[in-house]
């Protein structure tokens, strides 16, 4: 290599490390049993943090899932500040600045080709609502409890008050039946779903489904708590009283306002089970994987301890937490799994370069080469991966900040423990190698074959033989086929131009995934697949998706209503919005547009401010409810508000576009608006998720390239490591369209991972790559492949195998889970395994500078 080459060394960091690192081996070796205890005494104290852990619960689904600082929260407070809500004496449904505080149902006909609008079907519609009316909750009874309007109930759906209470006048009414709206203003479309109307006109038919609302007081923090207890005793009670009803006209969904929150907190106890048995799993691949037949040489003792060592990371790190007060979400949950898994990687690294060393040394001298060899690798990769949860805290949703907050710091207290904990495991471990005694009964065995003795004896009782030719132990199968097959076969010219178009057709179909990946978070995959909450949603997006969000649009300051001028301009903003792509301009309501109508036709003067202000009583007189929209205050009109009715709203890109029309369309307007609706507070998502996203990408990557350039010994090669990473994150975002995986706030949790783990697996191998002492690339790869090849497919394997049973799990954010692990352990192990041997080879200045 040229002095130019010379130049470039990047190894100021990498060896001084290398020997400290290799100080530490020897230090473990010589004095195994402190740094065996400590960390099991550490593990003992921060671990009594797990008895915070309910009071640091933090499963608020807004709080957790929802941007912080989004728009639509700034929003949703001016709406409390200036239109303050009475529920017990004027309630409104769509003047909630909340979804509010309720129950609710989604009835369909029990066949297929049957209509809702029968004598039959709401006898026993009636029958629902008696059932309902009836439940009470410490002697309080929906009615003592329910949402007012004129001193009467909320109706839970205008055709149900319609009838009175006699299921036959529904027959009567469905001649002059029409929809959306009904006698001119009862809009029916989030009531009514599945319609048919007769050609050419809006008379109904037929109408498959109905919705039914039960609206309780929240004003009051004392009325929201009583409410609250009476959902859950709804919730209680209510599959029993479905059950007595016996329905045989309707099929009935139910759901509250509960329901998500309560339905998402179980998500956690459904994955502690699987947690059982993973460990199980992982403990007995890793045995598997790490048995010799012989009996002193093999690693037993050696892989359980392993895993051990993943386990009281775990241990340590979220005691450590939960005693500092970091709130616990149940995102976190997926932690352990991938603690375990990488921890077990580290773990068989370790193992496999302590196999490399030689048998006749001391066991300090054993233990000083493996940390010299194998820690600066783990260093690495450990880095890599804390540096990217670290860097995943700085994102504005709090559940992907708890998730990496919890696991970046477990991975610091697995790479601890790794060094101290299992290299005293492995060292002890060592002085039983090096007396020759058996990994079980710990007896001293005969070390060569015993003639006198039967082949039962000879193979369980026998053991401690070596390569002599070494002076190392006997390799591993797998080391032998990577050395002697699988990578003399990947260096084949024509094998590399095979290589080289499979990467291009991952590639391609990577990036052509990218562009079709759907963003937000659908909120029905919070609860699991077995609750009651899916089928309510199922048939609210099969009926009632044609009518979205009814959206506010308010005017947020004090402007001249009287002015003509200015009523013009209002009335073109108005006119402006109605036209939007998702908007019915002829279900707006304004209470201005009615006001002037009204002033024209009673010759009312309302061009200055006294006469406007005045006239207001007789708006109010024919439209009670106009006056919840103008919030007047000292005969000035600080703040009103007006609606519009959004349509065909059906999917996530459609509730972006939404928000994205209706606020650009809002923020050219020359009055001040803004448009909301409480649904806007989980829409705001779609605004930063993608940019979130990108961000922690480019910066971890950044990051992860300048620990590659400090710790590989050549700059090329760590750039090689970085493309790597982009590589990775492109195939998984990609492969997650083809696997029906949304972008939203717990995939992006996964992709913050994938930063990390892109990396595990090529920086192995690149490290190994430019290590080596062979002459030519060829050679430099096959060699890189038989030193960490083995180890690189354990690690693999081991950390499929930690979060597989998540693939059973019954709820979406743990299915999700591990999909993504699946796919970046699948992309990375094939880019540290196939494509970056053979893209190294491309280059000659890939060697050890």
């Amino acid at each position: 290599m040229g002095a130019g080459g010379r130049g470039c060394r990047t190894d100021c960091v990498e060896r001084p490390l290398s020997r400290a690192l290799r100080s530490l081996g020897g230090l473990v070796g010589a004095h195994p049993w402190p740094f065996l205890l400590l960390p099991m005494a550490l593990s003992a104290a921060l671990g009594a943090g797990f008895s915070t852990l309910e009071s640091r619960k933090a499963n608020d689904i807004e709080e957790q899932f929802t941007p912080r600082g989004g728009p639509a929260k700034a929003e949703r407070e001016l709406v409390q500040e200036r239109f303050a809500t009475r529920d017990s004496e004027r309630f409104s449904a769509a003047r909630l600045s909340t979804e509010g505080t309720f129950a609710s149902f989604v009835v369909v006909a029990a066949q297929p080709d049957h209509t809702l609008l029968t004598r039959a079907a709401f006898a026993e519609l009636l029958a629902l609502d008696a059932a309902v009316r009836g439940l009470r909750e410490n002697g309080r009874s929906y009615e003592q409890l329910c949402a007012r309007s004129e001193n009467n109930c909320s109706s839970p759906n205008p055709l149900l008050s319609a009838v009175g209470g006699d299921p036959a006048r529904i027959e009567a009414l469905l001649p002059n039946l029409t929809f959306p709206v009904w006698q001119t203003h009862v809009f029916l479309g989030v009531f009514l779903g599945g319609v048919t109307v007769d050609p050419g006109t809006i008379r109904v038919r037929a109408a498959r489904a109905l919705r039914l609302f039960y609206y309780l007081q929240e004003d009051d923090p004392k009325q929201r708590e009583a409410s609250v207890a009476w959902l859950k005793t709804f919730l209680e009670r209510i599959p029993d009283e479905l059950a007595a009803l016996k329905l045989t006209s309707l099929q009935v969904a139910y759901f509250t306002s509960i329901s998500r929150q309560e339905e998402f907190e179980k998500n956690a106890l459904d994955v502690i089970p699987l947690f059982s048995i993973t460990y199980f799993l992982t403990i007995f691949f890793s045995v598997i994987s790490c048995t010799r037949l012989d009996c002193v040489r093999t690693k037993v003792w050696a892989a359980a301890f392993g895993v051990l060592s993943s386990g009281l990371a775990v241990l340590s790190s979220f005691g450590l937490l939960l005693f500092c007060g970091v709130p616990f979400v149940v995102t976190a949950a997926n932690a352990p799994f991938l603690i375990l898994g990488v921890g077990v990687d580290d773990m068989f690294i370790m193992v496999s370069c302590w196999q490399k060393t030689q048998v006749k040394d001391r066991v300090r001298d054993r233990m000083a080469d493996t940390y010299a060899e194998a820690a600066v690798s783990v260093t690495i990769t450990t880095l890599t991966d804390v540096l990217a949860f670290y860097i995943g805290i700085a994102t504005s949703f709090p559940s992907i900040q708890s998730f990496c907050i919890y696991t970046g710091t477990a991975f610091v207290f697995c790479y601890i423990y790794n060094l101290t904990f299992f290299g005293a495991v492995l060292a002890l471990n060592g002085r039983r190698e090096e007396s020759n005694r058996h990994w079980l009964t710990f007896m001293k065995v005969p070390s060569e074959i015993q003639d006198s003795c039967g082949s039962a004896y000879n193979t369980c009782c026998v053991g401690g033989s070596y390569d002599e030719t070494t002076g190392a132990e006997f390799e591993h199968p797998m080391n032998d086929f990577f050395r002697k097959h699988f990578g003399p076969f990947l260096v084949y010219s024509w094998t590399k131009v095979f290589v080289v178009v499979l990467y291009l057709v991952y590639l391609g179909s990577s990036i052509y995934g990218c562009f079709q990946v759907k963003e937000g978070i659908d909120l029905r995959n919070l609860a699991s697949d077995h609750s009651y909450v899916v089928q309510y949603y199922n048939w609210e997006d099969e009926y009632f998706k044609e009518y979205g969000p009814r959206v506010m649009v308010i005017v947020t300051k004090s402007i001249p209503y009287w002015n003509s001028t200015v009523r013009a301009e209002l009335d073109h903003c108005m006119k402006v919005l109605e036209n939007s792509t998702y908007v019915d301009k002829y279900l707006s309501e304004s209470w201005l547009r009615t006001y002037v109508t009204i002033a024209k036709n009673m010759s009312l003067n309302i061009d200055d401010q006294n006469s406007f202000i005045g006239n207001l009583t007789t708006l109010y007189q024919m439209y009670p409810e106009f006056q919840w929209n103008v919030n007047l205050i000292d005969r000035n009109i600080s703040a009103s508000r007006f609606f519009i009715q959004t349509v065909n709203v059906t999917s996530a890109i459609d509730e972006r576009k939404l928000l994205e029309q209706l606020r650009g369309l809002a923020a050219d307007c020359k009055i001040p608006l803004i448009v909301y609706h409480p649904a806007f507070i989980y829409f705001d998502q779609y605004l930063v998720i993608a940019q979130n996203t990108i961000q922690n990408i480019v910066i971890a990557t950044g990051a992860m390239l300048l620990i590659s350039l400090l710790l590989i010994p050549n700059p090329l090669c760590s750039l090689w490591v970085t493309f790597t990473i982009a590589s990775v994150i492109v195939g998984v975002t990609g492969f997650m369209a083809f696997w029906d995986v949304n972008l939203d706030s717990i995939s992006m949790i996964n992709l913050v991972i994938c930063i990390g783990f892109s990396v595990d697996f090529s920086a192995h191998i690149s490290y190994a790559f430019v290590s080596s002492d062979k002459l030519s690339m060829n050679d430099k790869a096959v060699d890189a492949l038989y030193h960490l090849g083995f180890p690189v497919v354990q690690g693999a394997v081991s950390t499929i195998v930690g979060v597989v049973v998540l693939s059973g799990a019954a709820t979406y954010i743990f299915r999700t889970f591990f999909k993504i692990m699946f796919l970046v352990i699948l992309f990375g192990a094939a880019h540290g395994l196939i494509f970056i041997p053979v893209f190294l080879t491309f280059f000659g200045f890939c060697g050890k500078l």
